[in-house]
């Protein structure tokens, strides 16, 4: 029975485990970070949610911010007119996966499905087809690094503040991404406490926080930019330190 055990535990680790290391530690095969003087990217996970989305889109727009939602496919199936503004409005909009389930436990047949219902949804929603993917927490397994880079950009982050809790408010929110905030910043929130762990209102908080920091960020003299913008611009100062 012991060696079963260790047998499905190497497995895991395997499977799961090992990859997600060798991404978020070592960054191979994902972008989680940009290599830029003055730009910040923004992203937004888990939505859309038809109370905390638009408040965030109204914020975004009152600040002329773009930003970057990975979104659900469950969700952008209920509320396309979310969908629509984002894309209207110029925000860059990645993939989620279908529903929040962890790629560890899904197996790479279900992870392929997934994202093609998701691409679909948007798609046809946007008129554009959706080339970056975040997965939910953050979690890879073996075949994505195989299967999924082939036709998507995996993107993490280099910034997490724990806006998914409402304990401390919005000014423990701000206090945290202020005082870690630098040019490259790949930072993560979330537009939705309906995921498991969240709290129900915690967007609203986080939402309440980025109207003190847009105008700082603004202050200092940075721009915020999407995903795409930002690895451009990484690529562009990548290439002229090897010329």
């Amino acid at each position: 029975m012991s060696r079963i055990l260790l047998l499905s535990l190497a497995l895991f680790s395997v499977y799961g485990v090992i990859p997600s290391i060798v991404s978020r530690r070592l960054g191979v095969g994902v972008f989680r970070e940009g290599c830029t003087s003055d730009g910040i990217a923004f992203t937004f996970d888990d939505g859309p949610d038809p109370i905390y989305t638009p408040k965030l889109l109204d914020l975004l727009k009152k600040h002329n911010i773009k930003a970057t939602f990975f979104v659900l496919g469950s969700k952008a199936e209920r509320f396309p007119h979310l969908i629509r503004r984002m894309h209207h409005e110029g925000h860059l909009i990645g993939v989620h996966n279908y529903v929040h389930r962890c790629n560890w436990f899904l197996t790479p047949r279900t992870v392929r499905q997934n994202l093609k219902h998701t691409v679909s949804i948007i798609e046809k929603t946007t008129g554009e087809r959706p080339v970056f993917y975040r997965p939910p927490w953050g979690l890879l397994n073996i075949f994505d690094f195989f299967l999924v880079r082939k036709n998507y950009k995996i993107v993490l982050w280099s910034l997490m503040v724990g806006d998914w809790r409402s304990k401390g408010g919005s000014k423990r929110i701000e206090i945290k991404i202020l005082d870690k905030l630098s040019p490259g910043a790949l930072i993560v929130l979330h537009d939705s406490g309906e995921t498991w762990g969240a709290d129900e209102d915690a967007p609203l908080h986080m939402i309440k926080a980025l109207e003190s920091v847009f105008q700082e960020i603004h202050h200092r003299g940075w721009k915020c930019v999407r995903v795409d913008k930002m690895i451009g611009l990484s690529n562009r100062v990548e290439k002229s330190k090897v010329s």
